[in-house]
């Protein structure tokens, strides 16, 4: 198995739905950062924000782990989105009846690398 070359930040335990992430997470893949970053600040969604706060962190790991990197030089190179554990709560229904309601959880990866290298 390859080991995955790049800067890498996670978030784990997020409270939105796997679904609802990468409906947003589909649009930035493979793009350079500034790029990105100027797409999640003009959408609208939850999951836009929490994306973003993720990319933020990795490209500070990568700009404080390599003083020669420049944001223009970064790019998304690989984003994960995972499902979390699931919390179970109780939805009472009529007639005396429970249903089971699933509140999903989230997990995201970032891996950034350099322009430079990709190509």
């Amino acid at each position: 198995m390859e080991a995955k070359k790049g800067y890498t930040a996670h978030a784990k335990f997020l409270r939105i739905s796997p679904t609802k992430l990468r409906r947003v997470a589909d649009i930035i893949r493979k793009r350079p950062y500034s790029e990105v970053i100027a797409v999640l600040e003009n959408l609208p969604h939850k999951s836009a924000h929490l994306l973003k706060k993720v990319i933020n962190s990795a490209v500070a790991n990568a700009l404080k782990q390599n003083e020669k990197l420049d944001e223009d030089m970064i790019y998304i190179k690989e984003l994960q989105i995972n499902e979390g554990p699931r919390m179970k709560r109780i939805w009472m229904r009529a007639r005396g009846r429970a249903d089971q309601l699933l509140k999903r959880l989230s997990h995201i990866s970032v891996v950034i690398d350099e322009i430079g290298e990709a190509k």
